[in-house]
């Protein structure tokens, strides 16, 4: 199963994946096809089976069935684990509500799945995606030239994000419009079809809410009074956003697991374009944003750490069992290392790094394009 948040292509994937499995025995719906749904209507599963056969499937021998945007077939949990049962089917799925995929499929097919979380670009990939074959130095950069090389880009990619569509566009226009069309689609595709919210437009005002204020720890009291809704609704909308991918969470380290799960949250949007381009977010929290992504994408565990005094680390990774601090800053100086240093030894933590976006020539800084 290939999961993830809207537009981050993951049809593309499913078909290129169509495309390399050699056996003619396949089959590829795209369940927002109405078409394609009503296949998957029938009560009895067997009949879904002979609408297979019907379509050219032969069942009696190992077949590959790709099923795109599965969470429009509410029952499709039940179906795949039916037909996997009785048929030597190979299903291949994608879907964008990651609650739903993770907790109901894990409950039907147990053991017998893969989840493979489909983000966008990290900055290497939108390099590539650019044509950029210069690779990115690994090491500390000391000459502002070489810097600026990098700079450049990595300033489009923080400002307009990794959503492969908008990085293809060649004007700022253009993926202006690409942003506004994607947060769109989510919230018709995703808010409005799958939510079913009694109040559609209190969720479009939460979402806009949310994208002002990434980086910031979660305050439930607080934004449960300003759209008049009680805790629990509140809290109902962010499961779904969350689930949904439109935003993440990073909760606070503490060496007590419990102290850890109680913490208040800090919250980051999908795609740094999206703060950027819609909420008109400043440059810090969406540099910001765009480094809790491009740490995400390395598969590690993502903590940040505040004292009581409301000094924080923005981001602890957990990295083969080992911790590594670091600190975001639009331009990095020496106080701000000293500062880092001081607390990453507080936690024992040795490995502690300045990620600047400016070029920070009297800081031992690595820059956002290094990450």
């Amino acid at each position: 199963m290939v999961t993830g948040m809207r537009r981050v292509e993951k049809t593309t994937l499913l078909r290129q994946i169509f495309e390399r499995i050699t056996s003619d025995n396949k089959l590829f719906l795209d369940l927002e096809n109405p078409l394609h749904q009503k296949y998957f209507e029938e009560i009895d599963y067997e009949a879904i089976a002979y609408e297979f056969s019907t379509l050219g499937l032969n069942l009696k021998m190992r077949s590959y069935v790709f099923l795109d945007e599965i969470q429009f077939v509410r029952t499709m949990p039940s179906i795949v684990k039916y037909l996997s049962d009785h048929y030597p089917i190979k299903f291949f799925l994608t879907g964008s509500a990651s609650f739903y995929l993770k907790n109901v499929f894990s409950e039907s097919l147990a053991g017998r799945k893969y989840l493979y979380e489909l983000y966008p670009l990290d900055f290497e990939e939108f390099l590539t995606l650019k044509g950029e074959s210069a690779k990115v130095p690994p090491d500390y950069i000391t000459r502002e030239s070489l810097y600026t090389h990098f700079q450049t880009q990595y300033k489009e990619y923080v400002e307009f994000g990794g959503f492969p569509g908008v990085a293809a566009k060649s004007s700022a226009p253009e993926k202006r419009d690409a942003l506004n069309d994607i947060f769109s689609s989510y919230f018709n595709k995703e808010v409005l079809q799958l939510g079913d919210f009694r109040n559609n437009k209190i969720v479009r005002d939460l979402m806009l809410l949310l994208l002002e204020r990434i980086g910031s720890r979660l305050d439930i009291s607080k934004l449960s009074a300003e759209l008049g809704i009680s805790r629990l609704t509140l809290k109902e909308y962010l499961a779904f956003l969350e689930g949904t991918y439109f935003i993440s969470l990073v909760r606070p380290y503490s060496r007590s697991r419990d102290v850890e799960i109680r913490g208040a949250p800090k919250f980051y949007a999908c795609d740094s374009g999206l703060a950027m381009q819609i909420a008109k977010v400043e440059f810090g929290r969406v540099f910001e944003n765009a480094i809790f992504h491009q740490l995400r994408a390395q598969g590690v565990a993502l903590n940040y750490y505040r004292k009581k005094t409301g000094v924080e680390i923005d981001f602890l990774v957990t990295r083969d069992k080992k911790k590594e601090a670091y600190e975001v800053k639009l331009k990095g100086t020496e106080r701000d290392q000293n500062t880092l240093d001081r607390l990453a030894q507080e936690l024992s933590i040795e490995d502690a790094s300045l990620i600047s976006f400016h070029f920070a020539s009297k800081a031992k800084a690595w820059y956002g394009f290094q990450v």
